[in-house]
């Protein structure tokens, strides 16, 4: 029911978008720019809006969109539920999954941290 729901969300606004894109390409072009603005696309002068700005409200963007969506409703994590075999990547650039470091019946334990 979830990925239905998403299904038909995400569906909707790409429509939407790719109607607007059609009827007011300079306004949306600056909507997509705004947007390129906070993930800071457009900080690489090498990779101009004619390179990206198209492909928003295609549909592999329909694609790409659903299938992060749907990965991330298994790896939400509830108390009292298993915890979601996110994957995870090794030191190496190996991806394997978190439940891949379990062993035997001890609990795996994560520490998170950073180094600057």
């Amino acid at each position: 029911l979830q990925k239905i729901l998403i299904l038909l969300q995400v569906t909707l606004s790409v429509v939407v978008g790719k109607t607007l894109m059609i009827l007011f390409p300079s306004a949306m072009k600056r909507y997509i720019l705004k947007m390129g603005e906070k993930s800071r696309m457009n900080r690489n002068p090498k990779f101009s809006y004619e390179n990206w700005g198209p492909t928003f409200f295609s549909f592999k963007y329909l694609q790409f969109v659903l299938k992060v969506k749907w990965k991330r409703l298994e790896d939400e994590a509830y108390e009292g539920h298993p915890a979601p075999n996110t994957p995870v990547v090794t030191l190496g650039g190996e991806v394997c999954h978190l439940l891949d470091f379990m062993k035997d019946n001890r609990p795996l334990i994560l520490n998170f941290g950073s180094c600057t």
